[in-house]
């Protein structure tokens, strides 16, 4: 069930926005009469986005972790569409399974360019334009891994913890403001980037999760809709676990 107007005349932001979570969060925030500008890399998956919401959206090509592209998507969707209210930083990537002391090196710094600093470059890139209003929600998307640190998957775990460190900075910083920023650590969720997984490595993650299942991409998009709502006006780096059981702090 959804609040039919509880994002009546928001502007959010939605980095991946286009598949999976993010695909979710923008189906919710568009059906509770809100408006998003999915920030996506997938030119095909942003066009099969505006052919099912239409003018409710704003498609923009944008890798996250180019600070330029970041930059210049945020001035296009504040002209486009007046301002920007809401960010849902979903984007990110899980990098190969490898012990650290194998874990190729290119793939670190590919998967802590776009966990880690496209998260930065986003928050970054919105802050000013929610400062204008003196209000606005942020909410990045973390990782169980980021608090427990799954083995194998060193780049992943520390870029997801790095994302935790940064939430609670920044909604320190914004405080005072009227902007909150709050983060999600899910367990997993079977969407497309299971591709990017070993059977082996699915298998571990199912195991540590008390209810014997993943999450499903509704129950948390239903989370972070909360956190990106008014109803959400009194936390701020706050750290909101979503884990079938999983999380031990």
């Amino acid at each position: 069930m959804t609040d039919t107007a509880r994002f009546d005349a928001k502007i959010a932001v939605v980095t991946g926005g286009a598949a999976g979570i993010g695909l979710a969060v923008t189906a919710r925030i568009v059906a509770e009469a809100g408006r998003v500008a999915i920030w996506d890399r997938d030119q095909s998956q942003i066009d099969a986005a505006k052919a099912r919401f239409g003018a409710k959206i704003l498609g923009i090509a944008v890798d996250v972790a180019d600070w330029d592209a970041v930059e210049q998507a945020a001035s296009r969707t504040a002209a486009s569409f007046g301002g920007i209210d809401i960010l849902v930083a979903s984007a990110g990537i899980t990098g190969p399974n490898a012990t650290t002391w194998t874990y190729p090196v290119a793939d670190w710094h590919r998967v802590i360019a776009v966990n880690l600093n496209g998260v930065f470059h986003c928050n970054r890139a919105v802050v000013p334009f929610m400062m204008q209003r003196k209000d606005g929600r942020i909410v990045n998307i973390a990782s169980i891994a980021g608090k427990e640190g799954n083995p194998n998957a060193p780049a992943y775990s520390a870029s997801k913890a790095a994302v935790i460190g940064l939430t609670k900075s920044l909604g320190k910083e914004l405080a005072r403001t009227g902007i909150t920023v709050n983060c999600v650590t899910p367990a997993a969720v079977r969407t497309a980037i299971f591709e990017q997984m070993t059977q082996e490595h699915i298998d571990f993650m199912l195991s540590k999760i008390p209810m014997g299942r993943f999450g499903t991409i509704d129950e948390i998009a239903a989370l972070i809709c909360w956190l990106a709502s008014e109803e959400c006006s009194f936390t701020t780096g706050g750290v909101f676990d979503i884990s079938g059981g999983r999380a031990t702090y």
